[in-house]
């Protein structure tokens, strides 16, 4: 499927994690300038938080944005200023906090991509940096709201990427060494339920109102269409390097890494917002507070 792909904003460096505010701007990360931006139709881009390292992922919570910092890497780039890796918290005025650098005495590598699931709970991938020829084992985290937390996941050799809740509580992540998307049901182990196409690398990934998961693949130049069992059901073309999405009314918001075929040490700043009018609405995200 192909729809028009309107630009709402370029130039930015490796934009990622986007969501939209109660007035209905677009939040997201900008993790070469080590901040989170907006963007809305009166004023354009502009400074939400200034988070210092790695931003990788945001989502609006009942009480703050929450962010994935991933302390300040991406394969070879290094952030001017390095942080620490950490959920973090920030609201309009530019407050930042640090909610968590460690679970269940586990201290965090390098976190993703979050989402809060219907149980009010904030879920996270927490891998390495994204080294195919050189893996560590990534793990998926919970945080409860009183700020104490699980691990609910460690796989070998794996780069837990993107995740996503679902109405009845099970939480899905995609897995991008192997292309895989994995569902871990409450209470259950997790399963596989989908292996992408060769070069068609998981990122970020959204839930349809009709239950579909909308993934998000690096290189793929679009977004994999999934039933909820996994079957492929359709392919959202878009060019660029589409990381992640975010639905709003019947349009998908995405965020763009830019027309290239590598992630450099230099921080390009070539990465774009784009709005696709898919004529399909999301799940509604689930809102939660940490500490």
């Amino acid at each position: 499927m192909q729809f028009p792909v309107g630009t709402l904003a370029d130039g930015l460096g490796h934009p990622e994690g986007p969501d939209v505010l109660p007035n209905g701007d677009v939040v997201m990360v900008e993790t070469y300038t080590s901040k989170i931006v907006a963007w809305s139709p009166d004023r354009g881009l502009y400074d939400y938080a200034d988070c210092g390292g790695g931003p990788n992922a945001c989502m609006l919570g009942s009480d703050a944005l929450y962010i994935t910092q991933n302390g300040g890497t991406v394969g070879r780039w290094r952030a001017e200023v390095m942080s620490v890796p950490s959920i973090q918290k920030a609201w309009p005025d530019g407050r930042v906090e640090i909610v968590a650098t460690e679970v269940d005495g586990i201290r965090l590598q390098a976190p993703n991509d979050l989402t809060f699931g219907p149980d009010g709970r904030l879920y996270f991938t927490d891998p390495a940096d994204y080294l195919p020829d050189d893996r560590r084992p990534g793990r998926v985290f919970v945080l409860n709201p009183d700020g104490t937390g699980e691990l609910l996941e460690e796989l070998p050799n794996a780069y837990p990427n993107g995740i996503t809740a679902e109405a009845d509580g099970s939480i899905v992540w995609v897995e991008s060494y192997e292309r895989r998307v994995y569902r871990k049901r409450p209470g259950e182990d997790s399963m596989l339920i989908c292996q992408l196409p060769e070069r068609h690398i998981p990122d970020g990934l959204k839930v349809a109102a009709d239950g579909s998961l909308w993934v998000s693949s690096f290189t793929s130049g679009g977004v994999d269409i999934l039933e909820p069992d996994g079957t492929p059901l359709d392919f959202l073309v878009t060019g660029g390097v589409p990381m992640n999405c975010v639905f709003d009314g019947t349009s998908l918001l995405v965020t763009d890494f830019g027309d290239i075929d590598e992630v450099p040490a230099d921080a390009p700043m070539t990465g774009r917002l784009w709005r696709i009018p898919v004529g399909v609405e999301g799940r509604p995200l689930y809102r939660g507070a940490i500490g």
